[in-house]
C-alpha cells in the first residue's frame, strides 16, 4: 500500500513514535511524507520515504495530487487544531480530496494506532483490491 504521512509541527514527535512502534508493518509499504516529516522519520526508522516539499511549501498539495490521482490508499496527518496553519486552505483540501475518494485517515495518535493495526491485520487490503479490479 501507498502511505502518506504528514504532520504539523507540534504533532511531529508523535507522528515519528507511531513510524517507531509500527516500523516492521510500514516497512512492508511505500511511504510518502512531506518534507521535515519524512526526514524525521527516515532518521528515527531507517525506512524509505519518498519525501516531498513542506506543507507549507506544497507538500500538502503534491500528496493532494496522488490521493486524487488514487496513487494513495492511506493518509496519516497528525494535525495541530490548536495553532493557525498558514497553509489551512491547503489542509482542508487534502482532507476533503480523502472524503471524495474514500480514503482512509487518521488525523491523531488514537486514530492513527488504530490504522496501523489494521494495516498489520490486512484489514485495508479492500483499497488494492478495488485498484487492481
Amino acid at each position: 500500500m501507498n502511505i502518506a504521512m504528514i504532520a504539523h509541527d507540534k504533532k511531529k514527535e508523535n507522528i515519528v513514535m507511531l513510524a517507531i512502534a509500527y516500523q516492521q508493518v510500514l516497512k512492508n509499504h511505500k511511504i510518502f511524507a512531506t518534507g521535515t516529516t519524512g526526514k524525521l522519520i527516515s532518521e528515527a526508522t531507517g525506512l524509505d520515504i519518498i519525501r516531498f516539499k513542506s506543507g507549507p511549501l506544497g507538500g500538502d498539495q503534491q500528496i493532494g495530487a496522488m490521493v486524487a490521482d488514487n496513487d494513495i490508499d492511506l493518509v496519516i496527518f497528525f494535525r495541530d487544531p490548536l495553532t493557525a496553519q498558514p497553509h489551512e486552505p491547503d489542509v482542508t483540501a487534502l482532507l476533503r480530496l480523502c472524503d471524495v475518494h474514500n480514503i482512509p485517515l487518521a488525523t491523531n495518535l488514537a486514530s492513527g494506532e488504530i490504522m496501523m493495526m489494521a494495516l498489520s491485520r490486512g484489514d485495508l487490503d479492500w483499497r488494492n483490491a478495488i485498484k487492481n479490479s
